[in-house]
Order: C-alpha cells, then sequence, then structure tokens
C-alpha cells in the first residue's frame, strides 16, 4: 500500500515535467483585411492551452505559444478554419 500511495504522489510531482510550452508559427493565407488577425487571434486565444497569440497580417501568419499537454497543432487548425481562416504549420 505504501508503493502504491509514493507512486501516486511521484507521478503527481513528475506529470507537470512531462508537459513542454511549444511554439508554432501557422500560416494564414486567408487573412485579406487589416481586421482579419483580430478574429484569427480571438479563436486561437480561446483554445485550452495557449497562453500567447501573435498574429501579422502582412506575414499573412500567427505565432502561438501553447501548452501541449493540453492543446495540439491540430487543434489550433481547426480553431483558425472554424473562424473561416484555414490555416497550416509555416515550414
Amino acid at each position: 500500500m505504501k508503493n502504491l500511495l509514493a507512486a501516486v504522489a511521484l507521478a503527481a510531482v513528475v506529470a507537470p515535467a512531462w508537459a513542454a510550452t511549444q511554439t508554432v508559427t501557422l500560416s494564414v493565407p486567408g487573412m485579406t483585411c487589416a481586421a482579419c488577425p483580430i478574429t484569427v487571434k480571438k479563436a486561437l486565444l480561446k483554445v485550452e492551452g495557449v497562453s500567447h497569440v501573435d498574429v501579422t497580417f502582412e506575414k499573412r501568419q500567427a505565432v502561438v505559444t501553447f501548452d501541449d499537454a493540453k492543446t495540439s497543432v491540430q487543434k489550433l487548425t481547426q480553431a483558425t478554419e472554424g473562424a473561416g481562416y484555414p490555416s497550416s504549420v509555416k515550414r
């Protein structure tokens, strides 16, 4: 029983260390006006785990910082697509 409790306690302490903050740049070519980045940013900030978003109209891109334990790049691209702005990872 003590071993089980020790294992659970250790897992609770170590598990957050497995999560990592990631930054990804998304290409958002469908932004056609200076107001579009506002919509894209709002959509991305609604995704759980996203901590920072910088959207640039001139570059047609969004730089997103997120917790990879709470969300994924796929969820980020789904969020922009749901807002009317399909995106993909910029390479």
